[in-house]
């Protein structure tokens, strides 16, 4: 099992249609991604008629809807979608998931069988959904952005009292903007969430490019999650804050690299793959002149060269002031018989 649980963040980039949902999940799994994960709500349970669009949904989505509403119905996902969809994620060897955002699609996707569940940045204050959710009885992620640390304690006090323990709760740190600037990041709040709550973290990102959840592995994250599309040109509030599949997959790859990199025992000792290189790439003591039998040995006489199979100039003071017991060449490496 690896370290980081990669969710791809399939999200509503399927723009309302199931092919493009069905490329989503194969560009998932074909990145190594662990999870696919997509949205299930009724929009009409999630926000009322006058609500407005974020300002990052007009930017990316300058469209004619004047509301989340609007934008809302075209992006929900048909409870018969997800049986085609799960049923893809499992022929291609990738996990299935949805984030739900409602009482009835939280208890849809509970009998879809999930594994786990994720709640999101916006429902962190929603004690009702909490503790539904936290009843259900699987483990859950938590998402934080636009949070403060109150905040999530309070969330966290829910999914306690609910009988969650810590192993069952994963809390991800997230920044709420799309895409999020570089100095909006603040990374180390990821640190400062584990050492107040001692319970597994890891990192939702909606920045550009991949190198910051790349930085979370290496910090500790032990989930990871990320937006992707199949095309970032498509129409959409979450296409231009998404990776593209060779992008997605290029992540993938690195995450496990730095998993492998960070997997040592933590000693400082050689490898077994650089032990063959230690006499290539050290010195030892080597003969600066020809001396003759007797000679005592000066610093002049000596320098140090490649290999390093004889003896290290760490021990140079041991040479020096010594005889010769024969007659020696330049270039000759000394060893401790040349020596009276």
């Amino acid at each position: 099992m690896n370290s980081t649980l990669i969710i791809a963040e399939a999200g509503v980039n399927h723009n309302g249609d199931l092919d493009t949902a069905l490329g989503l999940v194969d560009a998932a799994a074909d990145s190594g991604a662990d999870v696919v994960k997509f949205q299930t709500f009724k929009a009409t349970q999630l926000v009322s008629s006058s609500a407005k669009k974020a300002e990052y949904q007009i930017t990316n989505d300058p469209s004619s809807d004047s509301t989340q509403l609007e934008m809302l119905k075209k992006l929900e996902l048909p409870e018969e979608w997800h049986f085609i969809l799960k049923k893809r994620a499992e022929d291609n060897g990738i996990i299935f998931n949805s984030t739900g955002f409602d009482h009835s699609s939280i208890t849809f996707l509970d009998k879809l069988g999930v594994s786990f569940f994720k709640i999101p940045s916006g429902e962190i204050t929603n004690k009702p959904l909490i503790e539904f959710i936290a009843n259900k009885g699987k483990e859950v992620i938590l998402s934080t952005g636009m949070a403060t640390m109150e905040e999530i304690n309070d969330a966290v006090q829910v999914l306690f009292h609910a009988g969650l323990n810590k192993e069952q709760i994963t809390i991800l740190h997230c920044n709420t903007e799309y895409p999020t600037p570089m100095n909006d990041v603040n990374l180390m709040a990821m640190h400062a969430i584990y050492e107040k709550f001692n319970i597994k973290v890891g990192y939702s990102d909606h920045t550009l490019g991949i190198e910051i959840p790349i930085a979370a592995v290496a910090l500790g994250a032990k989930v990871i999650e990320k937006h992707f599309t199949l095309d970032r040109k498509m129409e959409g509030p979450d296409h231009i804050a998404s990776l593209e599949p060779h992008e997605l997959k290029a992540m993938v790859t690195a995450i496990r690299n730095v998993e492998r990199a960070i997997s040592g025992s933590g000693l400082k000792e050689p490898s077994e793959s650089e032990k063959k290189n230690i006499d290539i790439a050290r010195k030892s003591i080597h003969y600066a002149s020809n001396l003759n039998e007797n000679s005592i040995i000066s610093l002049n006489d000596l320098i140090m060269l490649r290999p390093g199979s004889g003896i290290s100039p760490m021990q140079i003071d041991e040479v020096v002031g010594k005889s010769l017991v024969k007659s020696v060449q330049v270039g000759d490496q000394l060893s401790w018989e040349d020596l009276k």
